[in-house]
């Protein structure tokens, strides 16, 4: 048995590199092409297109590692049983159940890995993607003006413009900044903007400059100018690396968004105390209401209260409609707090989820592709890759349109996030049960299938 359990997982490895490889390589080769338009004109150094290009290699991995141990799982098994092994095995005495189990301890071991990979390498490296993305980003601000928009990533001064016709400015407006003892402001009706290695030159055509001191508002100067140069040195211009403690949900281990989470409850839990002394104050009742709705049932029945008391003056009665009104006006903003802050919950929860429902999916893949492989009895890759593709296509599907409902907070994270194992573990374990039982899982019974089958009975009799 333990002959067979190393053929098994010996039939499984070569095919999972070989999808690993082809997966990583296509998805690869479309993230590149779409990102190969924030390199051009920046004038990086091979070194860091490298290390960005590597950096998004995680979570390509992350994602092609399922899709390959599907594929790599359809292919062994579609060879075994096209080349009859499996029927052989079975002769043998051995059941399908004892074929599958090397196959499951084989995604078990890649479940595994994938979860250690998606917990500690892939926020790690998604961080420093996003880190070096914006430093890209910001290196030679003068490509990515936008008209309309303030330009303040200029050393010593922000730009405007109206209108960009291929590269010629229209209506430019230069102001500095950081300059505490003269305040210029510079207006052309037209300009051009070039960069060099070590500089950016803005060339503006028929403007004025204004100089303003800002000690003696009186001492002021106006210059008009047919052709006036910037040229701004590009020290501060050049890839400075960031070093940020912010992350995104993406980029955070399992303990970091725990940590968020329990700030989070604990920001939750002074707002209900806010709540609680104001309802106290206002109306005398010490309870929160667990909803924006029942402390609306609580303000109107207590507003009825108010109107229907004889006891009170006018004037108390509009007083006491006044701190109503305040406190519904600040118990609608205290609740939109609170649902802000459970719904930046529900993310982190939605992420964590994340991090075990895909690995877990390969264990599934396998349990899905091995009856199929065996069914389909065609071991080619091709053959593998379009019915792997096909599932995983429908998985990924499911997957985001559950992630995206429970960061909306329509179902909850582990609703969303585990519906899609659910079903391959339902698909899975019906295909399965029909191989063990040697049935085609799927029976089609054609048109001329019945009357073949009718003109046979009637040929019997």
């Amino acid at each position: 048995m333990r002959l067979v359990s190393r053929y098994i997982i010996k039939e499984l490895i070569l095919p999972f590199i070989y999808s690993l490889m082809v997966i990583v390589l296509m998805l690869f080769i479309n993230f590149f092409l779409r990102a190969i338009d924030r390199f051009l004109g920046k004038g990086l150094n091979i070194f860091t297109i490298l290390e960005y290009l590597f950096l998004n290699l995680a979570w390509i991995l992350a994602l092609a590692v399922p899709m390959a141990v599907l594929i790599a799982t359809l292919m062994a098994f579609g060879r075994l049983s096209e080349d009859n092994e499996i029927n052989a095995m079975r002769a043998s005495g051995i059941g399908f159940t004892s074929i599958l189990r090397p196959a499951l301890l084989f995604g078990l071991f890649v479940c595994l890995s994938l979860t250690y990979f998606n917990n500690y390498v892939l926020p790690e490296m998604n961080f420093y993607a996003r880190l070096l993305q914006g430093d890209i980003h910001k290196k030679r601000p003068g490509l990515d003006i936008e008209p309309g928009h303030f330009i303040n990533n200029l050393p010593d001064y922000s730009m405007i413009i109206r209108q960009d016709n291929d590269g010629l400015m229209e209506d430019v407006r230069i102001f500095s900044k950081e300059n505490k003892e003269i305040q210029t402001s510079i207006y052309s009706k037209t300009g051009e903007l070039k960069t060099l290695d070590d500089a950016i030159i803005l060339m503006l055509y028929d403007g004025e400059i204004h100089e303003l001191k800002l000690d003696d508002y009186s001492n002021y100067r106006r210059i008009n100018f047919e052709r006036h140069k910037i040229i701004i040195p590009a020290d501060d211009l050049m890839l400075a690396r960031r070093d940020t403690s912010n992350r995104s949900d993406r980029e955070m281990t399992i303990p970091m968004m725990l940590d968020k989470q329990a700030n989070y409850k604990q920001r939750s839990e002074r707002v209900k105390e806010r709540i609680g002394r104001s309802i106290k104050k206002v109306i005398g009742d010490s309870l929160v209401p667990p909803s924006l709705a029942a402390a609306e049932s609580v303000m109107e029945d207590y507003r009825a209260t108010v109107l229907n008391d004889t006891s009170l003056v006018p004037a108390e009665q509009r007083r006491k409609e006044r701190r109503l009104k305040s406190l519904e006006r600040q118990i609608n903003n205290e609740y939109r707090l609170i649902h802000n802050y459970q719904k930046n919950q529900n993310k982190y929860w939605v992420e964590i989820h994340k991090k075990f429902s895909l690995p877990v999916a390969c264990i599934l893949f396998v349990l899905v592709g091995a009856p199929l492989g065996t069914l389909t009895r065609k071991g080619g890759f091709m053959m593998a890759i379009s019915m792997g593709f096909g599932f995983f296509l429908v998985y990924y599907i499911f997957l985001i349109g559950g992630e995206e409902m429970a960061d909306r907070n329509r179902v909850s994270p582990l609703i969303g996030m585990w519906t899609p194992n659910v079903i391959l573990l339902v698909i899975g374990i019906y295909l399965t049960l029909n191989t063990v039982r040697e049935r085609a899982p799927l029976q089609f019974r054609w048109p001329w299938q019945k009357t073949t089958a009718e003109d046979a009975s009637i040929e019997s009799s």
